[in-house]
């Protein structure tokens, strides 16, 4: 199972935080150099089941593209920590996602070292790390401590309201109305950070639809470069794309006329059988009015063409309908019918 990569070794794992070279010298020498532990060697580390390692990152992809509906997304790696379940499952997870090309590894020093991800949610592979990236990864970061700060400054706001409530049920006004002026200047703290925190995610919003605004330019630029190129004048884009909307149009009540039409649920096996006898009826009188040749052929000859004729089928096809009475009122008005029919299914299983 190892030499067929269904198990991988956590050692044997790429650190996404190396290198762009080291990453690719260290694939070439798994691929080309790649010993074969023993079993003692392999047991002695922690082994990680491939498939498993895959579906957990197409989950993590799923989640992330969940709260971000642009074609790429940055998160911490704090964040990603939490999504992926512990740093030991993330780092498996980043080292998958780097070496098929789905995300990338990125950090700054700032007053902190902010360490994030660069994942894409498309099925194209995550782009190069760029400046912009990382002030969207400093932005990301700065939101989530705003909002651990939030956090604090609720349960500080809470807890001063309740020991301000008790103090004042107990009689001492005192103590309860220097708990009241925190709970103040909590509010106060709050209101400033929650400001500053809807400032920032305006900016990430903004960057947002930049980065969208740019995808859609570019694709209009391209249409048009292509437009040239081909040839094609905007009237015959126009026209295409109006007898693509009829098309899609008629489609779509096609589509609506066959759901409103009743299926035929309530036609039994029998119903079905006595139409089949009627329909032999219906051929059987037709082929009786046909004359018989001059050549001397006989009449059982002249009635199997006829009932082999495909103009007398198609008639009689043409006149079938689902009904219970009319073949036993026709068998019961005419009996001479019911004879010829039988004849005629003799002449049919004789001719085959």
């Amino acid at each position: 199972m190892y030499n067929e990569g269904e198990i991988v070794r956590c050692s044997d794992l790429m650190d996404p935080r190396s290198g762009r070279m080291s990453l690719l010298l260290r694939k070439f020498s798994n691929l080309m150099l790649r010993p074969t532990p023993s079993l003692q060697t392999l047991l002695q580390d922690r082994l990680i089941l491939t498939p498993l390692l895959k579906d957990k990152a197409v989950e993590v992809v799923k989640l992330l593209s969940e709260s971000h509906w642009t074609s790429s997304c940055i998160v911490t790696m704090k964040k990603f920590h939490d999504i992926c379940g512990g740093p030991e499952e993330a780092s498996a997870v980043l080292s998958h996602l780097s070496e098929t090309g789905k995300a990338r590894y990125l950090s700054i020093h700032k007053k902190d070292l902010v360490e994030g991800i660069k994942v894409s949610l498309s099925s194209a592979p995550v782009s190069n790390i760029s400046s912009l990236d990382c002030d969207v990864l400093h932005l990301v970061w700065t939101t989530e401590r705003l909002q651990q700060q939030l956090d604090v400054i609720d349960r500080r706001c809470e807890i001063s309201r309740k020991t301000a409530l008790a103090f004042l049920h107990s009689g001492n006004k005192k103590v309860a109305l220097r708990h009241a002026r925190e709970l103040k200047l909590a509010n106060e703290s709050r209101e400033k950070c929650a400001t500053f925190l809807n400032r920032v995610e305006e900016v990430l919003s903004v960057i947002a639809n930049a980065e969208s605004t740019k995808k859609v330019s570019e694709a209009i630029q391209i249409g048009a470069k292509a437009m040239k190129e081909n040839k094609i004048s905007v009237e015959e884009v126009e026209f295409c794309l109006q007898e693509l909307e009829e098309g899609i149009e008629s489609q779509k009540q096609v589509d609506k006329a066959l759901e409103s039409t009743p299926p035929y649920t309530d036609v039994e096996d029998e119903d079905i059988d006595e139409e089949f006898k009627k329909l032999e009826l219906e051929v059987g009188s037709g082929n009786l009015q046909v004359p018989i040749s001059q050549t001397g052929v006989d009449s059982t000859s002249g009635e199997v063409e006829a009932l082999e004729s495909p103009e007398s089928l198609s008639d009689a096809l043409s006149n079938l309908k689902l009904s219970d009475n009319s073949t036993r009122e026709l068998a019961s008005k005419s009996p001479t019918l019911a004879m010829r029919q039988n004849k005629l299914k003799n002449l049919v299983l004789e001719a085959t």
